[in-house]
């Protein structure tokens, strides 16, 4: 079902309420086996994004910048035999303006529609985009004065988008089946590089755009611009 503006605003509402951490950086983690993944073409896209307020302001192309960059630094340690491609599409997001210290404390959030394609069949491995809710998660900084005061826009983006890498990975290791994922694996620690041999990558060009197909919706009556 795909996200109207009334629905993202409940979801904000709800972040405020999350308590999980950010993710660890993904260079310095040990990251879980992935089968014979490598990453191929990684799209996102911000073309239909809606923003909910009361939020801080981002332009599409930074909020693809920065997904973009921490997509490849989690992903792109894995060297497997077969290429698949990532499809982004940002659907929505709220930045945590300054509250009020121990009154009020908005965290940020951000929601996407998520797609994987599998570069030698040419196909999705599934049928409709996922869609995946990111909180910023709170830490020591953020949890008495909230994000707002705490963190800077951008470093907010950043911690949203390393923390949306992570649950798009999460997902993907839902399905094993995909990667021919071999549960007894040791995890990928970080600096490994294992040396195998690969198909060409296929030209973005070439890629069907209904594989990289997202649900997105017009911007409704009063919604905030970016």
């Amino acid at each position: 079902m795909p996200f109207g503006l009334n629905r993202l605003a409940a979801v904000v509402l709800l972040a405020v309420l999350a308590a999980c951490s950010p993710a660890p950086d993904p260079l310095t983690d040990e990251l879980p086996d992935m089968g014979d993944f490598r990453l191929g073409h990684n799209i996102v896209v911000a073309d239909s994004m809606q923003q909910v307020p009361p939020s801080r302001s981002a332009e599409p192309e930074e909020w693809v910048a920065v997904l973009t960059a921490e997509l490849d630094r989690r992903f792109g340690a894995y060297e497997g035999e077969r290429l698949y491609h990532l499809g982004i599409a940002i659907d929505g997001y709220a930045l945590a303006p300054p509250g009020i210290p121990l009154v009020v404390k908005p965290r940020s959030v951000l929601v996407l529609s998520v797609n994987v394609w599998d570069d030698a069949s040419g196909v999705k491995l599934h049928a409709e985009p996922k869609q995946i809710v990111v909180f910023e998660g709170s830490s020591p900084e953020t949890f008495l004065i909230g994000s707002g005061l705490a963190r800077s826009r951008d470093q907010q983006m950043e911690v949203l988008a390393r923390n949306a890498a992570r649950q798009v990975q999460r997902w993907m290791l839902e399905n094993p089946q995909w990667f021919s994922i071999d549960p007894d694996a040791p995890p990928l620690r970080a600096g490994d590089s294992p040396s195998t041999q690969i198909p060409p990558l296929r030209s973005a060009d070439s890629l069907s755009t209904e594989a990289f197909s997202v649900t997105v919706l017009p911007a409704p009556p009063g919604a905030v611009a970016n």
